[in-house]
């Protein structure tokens, strides 16, 4: 089986982090979303991973070559059409079954019944309550995929397609994306979906299963979100003696690390947080939902529902929903902040 993982995007809604940093390496709880995504690949027959790559591909490329043992391949997208397009691209590489994973967000799934499966393709799906924000998947009685929907005003499915497929009929998506293709564009873009509804119009059988939990990272206060929910996770791992299964595969950390952290009188921890190596803590409060990477230093300061970068300082803030990218510097910030690395900022 190969896996062909688009992330050409610019991620637009993370700016000015993706400016520095690819989306797929913007890191919630510590580490980069595509970590938590691999994850899910560990056990599987994983022959060779395809990279659709665009946007600051070099580290990505880089990134990939020292982190994972799997067998890589990297195909850039020049032309940002959409994502039939981009799938296309893998075309001449791919010669069997293939999972396609879009590494904006993480998930919880069993990907192993893609290896016994017989039918067509694999549509993985979540229910969700604000459905008009989606892309919904409409099933038959049999949980089979009949059609997807774009932001559906009307209540006709509550099943959000995540952006995670098994196609066992490799022939019939090039056929579907063929027919896309030749059409023209929809907003600009061709998409994947199209593909696959074409091939449910040709009689392909389309199987939908749903997944445990969806935690998006495409914008900043998801990010933020998604940030808490894993440190909670983790914390709960860690607390029943599994870290080791909370980090699979990844050679990641434990849930807080020591080495050198330093901590005055008067700092209250509230958890969940994860605060890495040589962080230095005064006065301050720190938590829940806080991720503080190594270097970083807090002063007289609020800090809860944030991702801070390495090598911040922090110094007389009361910060309540912020992403700040390496060695930042805010002195006297109130609220919310989206900073970039290597910004300064110093509140009247």
């Amino acid at each position: 089986m190969q896996v062909i993982i688009p992330l050409a995007g610019k991620g637009t809604r993370l700016r000015p982090h993706t400016h520095l940093v690819p989306k797929p390496l913007i890191k919630v709880a510590g580490r980069p979303v595509m970590d938590w995504v691999m994850d899910k690949l560990v056990g599987l027959p994983i022959e060779e991973l395809i990279f659709i790559t665009g946007h600051l591909k070099e580290q990505v490329e880089s990134y990939v070559h020292q982190r994972y043992t799997i067998p890589a391949r990297f195909v850039e997208q020049r032309i940002q059409d959409g994502t039939a397009g981009a799938i296309n691209l893998a075309r001449p590489f791919v010669h069997g079954p293939v999972l396609i994973i879009f590494v904006d967000t993480v998930f919880e799934a069993d990907l192993s019944i893609a290896t016994d499966s017989q039918d067509a393709g694999i549509i993985w799906a979540k229910e969700v309550e604000d459905y008009q924000r989606f892309g919904v998947v409409v099933t038959d009685a049999e949980g089979y995929m009949t059609k997807i929907v774009e932001k559906p005003k009307e209540p006709i499915s509550k099943l959000a397609n995540i952006g995670l497929y098994y196609i066992r009929d490799v022939d019939a998506l090039w056929q579907g994306i063929d027919h896309v293709l030749s059409r023209p564009r929809n907003k600009g873009e061709w998409y994947l979906t199209d593909a696959f509804q074409w091939m449910i119009e040709q009689g392909r059988r389309i199987r939908t299963a749903e997944v445990g939990g969806w935690y998006d990272c495409g914008a900043l206060n998801t990010v933020l979100e998604t940030n808490g929910i894993l440190l909670g996770k983790l914390a709960d791992a860690q607390a029943h003696g599994r870290t080791e299964e909370a980090y699979r595969g990844t050679g990641a950390p434990g849930h807080r690390k020591t080495t050198g952290r330093r901590f005055s009188p008067g700092v209250t921890i509230v958890e969940p947080v994860l605060i890495e190596d040589d962080v230095v803590i005064e006065q301050s409060t720190v938590g829940p939902n806080v991720t503080l990477e190594s270097g970083t230093v807090v002063i007289e300061s609020t800090v809860k529902d944030a991702i801070i970068g390495k090598r911040c300082r922090i110094e007389q803030c009361r910060l309540d929903g912020a992403m700040l990218g390496d060695e930042v510097s805010v002195t006297g910030l109130r609220g919310s902040a989206s900073l970039g690395s290597h910004a300064e900022v110093r509140a009247g």
